[in-house]
């Protein structure tokens, strides 16, 4: 056999015995006979190709048990060896557009820089491979309609990898929404700041990257990416600030954005507010956030310097002459599982983006083996992204309400 067909059988072998072992032991402590639901859930194996070898590196396709890497590219050589030697696969491409022909695929993994995102996803959808790709959806309102478009043309599935969607605590604030622990939420936040992102705007040469001067509400994925899975709420309007120092590293960029930081704030299809943050210049020592108020119940995610995650509740409380008596708000830490339950055994462990890689690696491989829609699909990655061009188009013009068309749900 080969190195990767040696690694690969191997894997298998510890992961079936893994897996019967840990099934065995849940079915003990229920006192039930048999033993549980163990992963794989069938014997079907995607074959999956990966385009991009930064970003590309940091899932777990070759620890998934129905999942092989057969195919990988970048244009750079050193990227290619990374991809090839961390999802132990033979086969390496220079050019995407041979990787989404390969016959041998059935889904591509599209991680490479903003600008390309559309043009890859759509060719591999043509070419009959389903895709899963970075964030954002698309660079622009255009895109993401063409992004919709091609889904419903096709057929193929198509899930954007947003990582807030599965972080602990939204995993955990999700569950609380669907069982109805918040009664109604009337107001959420979220905030990404991303200080210190300037070096990232120049290739080692002085060449300026995509990424410079990138308008910070044409990335808001991982602020909405909390708010709408968790309210189930689309945003509907928005207006917002934007603050920049115009200073030389801003000068020139494509975009034509006078912004280091915007903040914008939404009103909801339910009638309710949300407040948006996407800064890449602030003393905040980086931030991946959200909060969630309701009229029974709060929840805070963790704060830098340790502060952890915590509730607020209401202690009874009764409505006296259409008003509330004085009842008292109980707050206090809360525990985030990690939500290993909901991986096969091999993928229990930690992950990037507060553990959502690994959650986001075996939500595609499922949606694709099951033909199932998955939980990120093409209607919610663009509510997810288009509602951050008006909220950018606002901010330039000091501020005017912009109304958001809702494309949908799958």
């Amino acid at each position: 056999m080969t190195k990767r067909e040696s690694e690969i059988t191997r894997r298998e072998f510890i992961g079936a015995i893994a897996g019967a072992a840990a099934g065995l032991a849940a079915a003990e402590a229920r006192g039930q006979a048999g033993p549980a639901k163990v992963y794989p859930k069938s014997g079907k194996l995607l074959r999956i190709g990966i385009i991009g070898g930064r970003f590309g590196l940091s899932f777990q396709w070759h620890e998934h048990p129905n999942c092989r890497v057969a195919a990988v590219c970048d244009i750079l050589a050193d990227r290619r060896q990374a991809l090839q030697e961390t999802y132990l696969c033979d086969k390496a491409y220079t050019d995407w557009r041979e990787l989404v022909r390969d016959p041998g695929l059935d889904a591509v993994g599209v991680f490479t820089p903003a600008p390309l995102h559309v043009e890859m996803v759509v060719g591999a959808l043509e070419a009959g491979k389903h895709v899963i790709s970075a964030v954002p959806a698309g660079t622009n309102e255009q895109e993401c309609v063409r992004l919709i478009e091609t889904v419903r043309r096709t057929g193929r599935l198509y899930m954007m990898a947003e990582t807030s969607y599965y972080r602990r605590e939204i995993i955990t604030a999700r569950e609380m929404a669907a069982k109805g622990e918040f009664g109604e939420i009337i107001y959420s936040e979220s905030e990404y700041h991303h200080d210190g992102l300037s070096p990232l705007w120049w290739e080692a040469d002085g060449r300026p990257t995509w990424r410079h001067g990138y308008p910070p509400m044409w990335y808001p994925t991982h602020c909405i990416g909390m708010i709408v899975p968790v309210t189930g709420e689309r945003l509907a309007e928005v207006t917002a600030v934007g603050w920049g120092e115009m200073d030389d590293l801003l000068r020139g960029n494509p975009y034509n954005n006078p912004f280091y930081s915007e903040t914008a704030f939404f009103k909801t299809s339910g009638g309710h507010s949300a407040r948006v943050a996407v800064y890449w210049k602030v003393a905040s020592g980086g931030i991946e956030r959200g909060q969630f108020f309701g009229t029974n119940m709060s929840f805070y995610m963790p704060l830098p310097g340790d502060v952890p995650a915590r509730v607020a509740r209401r202690s009874g409380g009764q409505v006296v002459q259409n008003r509330y008596a004085e009842s008292g708000i109980n707050t206090e830490p809360i525990e985030v599982g990690d939500h290993y339950d909901l991986l096969p055994e091999p993928l229990r462990h930690s992950s990037g983006h507060g553990g959502s890689h690994t959650h986001l690696t075996h939500e595609f491989v499922t949606a694709c083996l099951e033909g199932r829609r998955p939980t990120v699909d093409v209607h919610e990655a663009v509510a997810f992204t288009v509602p951050g061009f008006y909220a950018h188009q606002s901010a330039l013009e000091e501020g005017i309400l912009k109304k958001i068309p809702d494309y949908g749900r799958g």
